[in-house]
């Protein structure tokens, strides 16, 4: 091969190489790992199932569960799944969100109101997770219904999907400005 043409690989090789560190900006965050037998006519057979919280904290957030037969490699896929479900929501200056939500996710409830600057995240359990990975400073949020850490994890993630800001609803009413 030419000169030229190892450089032109190497440029290609390095760009995939960045590529792939812009991924690892994530932040991920175990929920809940639990032990899940199923029984078998030979006998019980335990695997791992793993929920995990995927985010970059600036407005970015996605929810994964997986099973393996090892808590390592169901953590992994956990985290791939959340990966493929991210969610974009938009911030406000005081990083809070724009607008009381509410979320639902079969029995569960979520409740999430903006808060002013420095109260922090007032929530419990899987929301707070997800608030924080997502990248939300000030909010407060209820959780209602179930107390299942998977449904309210889900919950919380429609909320916030729910969020719309100024632009959006003035296009979805068909306003003129």
């Amino acid at each position: 091969m030419s000169t030229e043409l190892k450089q032109v690989n190497k440029l290609k090789k390095t760009s995939r190489r960045n590529d792939n560190l812009n991924d690892n900006k994530f932040i991920e965050r175990l929920i809940k790992i639990s032990r899940v037998s199923k029984v078998t006519k030979g006998g019980k057979k335990i695997s791992f199932r793993a929920i995990a919280v995927v985010g970059n904290k600036n407005g970015k957030v996605g929810v994964g569960v997986a099973k393996a037969d090892d808590v390592i490699d169901a953590f992994k896929k956990a985290k791939t799944d959340a990966k493929k479900n991210l969610i974009k929501i938009q911030l406000t200056k005081s990083l809070t969100i724009a607008h009381d939500v509410t979320g639902n996710f079969g029995a569960c409830k979520i409740i999430m109101r903006p808060s002013i600057e420095g109260s922090g995240v007032i929530a419990g359990g899987a929301v707070r997770t997800v608030l924080e990975v997502a990248g939300v400073k000030n909010v407060i949020a209820k959780q209602l219904g179930s107390n299942n850490i998977l449904n309210n994890a889900r919950a919380s993630i429609l909320a916030l999907d729910n969020l719309t800001n100024k632009s959006e609803t003035i296009k979805n009413r068909d306003l003129i400005v």
